[in-house]
């Protein structure tokens, strides 16, 4: 039970970063506070590291170049929208996703024996 919540935070989070309601800034900036090394399952892990890749492009760009990228670092049947789910995030579940976002930080700050600043 608790691998299938990891993974399901994961997830969150990577569609907080894949969102259209944050600023690509904001996901830089978040993908700065994150490490690859947190996410646990391969292809999440391969999401995350493109989507930092990619840097402050506009979210709808991200989300057209993702498969692509994907694709080519094994992935070949990578299917963003059943990756995501169909639904892009709303702003009822931003808080949601923010939160497994800083889950993974915190998690981060707790393995290298620094402290999150409140």
């Amino acid at each position: 039970m608790v691998r299938e919540e990891e993974l399901r935070q994961e997830r969150q989070a990577l569609r907080l970063l894949c969102s259209n309601l944050i600023r690509a800034t904001t996901r830089v900036e978040l993908c700065n506070l994150l490490d690859s090394s947190l996410f646990q399952d391969p292809l999440h892990r391969v999401a995350f590291e493109e989507i930092r890749a990619a840097g402050a492009v506009p979210p709808k760009r991200l989300r057209e170049e993702l498969p692509g990228r994907i694709t080519n670092r094994g992935f070949p049947d990578f299917e963003l929208l059943e990756f995501l789910g169909k639904d892009l995030a709303s702003a009822g579940e931003i808080e949601q996703l923010f939160m497994s976002v800083l889950r993974l930080i915190q998690e981060r700050h707790e393995s290298d024996g620094s402290e999150v600043e409140n």
